[in-house]
């Protein structure tokens, strides 16, 4: 029979226990401060699909009248107001 090495040497015995040892996590502070998020930038695009639909929408509620520029007109007031707040 042929002799196998049973144990290997202290060195890499002490290195694979640290490897293998849970890293402490730390945390940073909360600032105090707010975070403040971005603004979203709205395209022209944007603002004219977002007036199209809510006129859809005023319209709808009025039973779909004859009022067409009227509910658009409406439909910017409200959109801008909104983007605008």
């Amino acid at each position: 029979m042929a002799a196998t090495k049973a144990t290997e040497s202290p060195a890499k015995k002490t290195t694979a226990a640290k490897k293998a040892a849970p890293k402490e996590k730390t945390s940073k502070p909360a600032s105090p401060r707010k975070k403040t998020a971005k603004p979203a930038i709205i395209t022209s695009e944007d603002r004219y699909k977002m007036i199209e639909v809510a006129a859809y929408y005023i319209s709808e509620k009025s039973g779909f009248g004859h009022n067409h520029m009227d509910y658009w007109l409406q439909a910017e007031q409200e959109v801008d107001a909104k983007l605008n707040a």
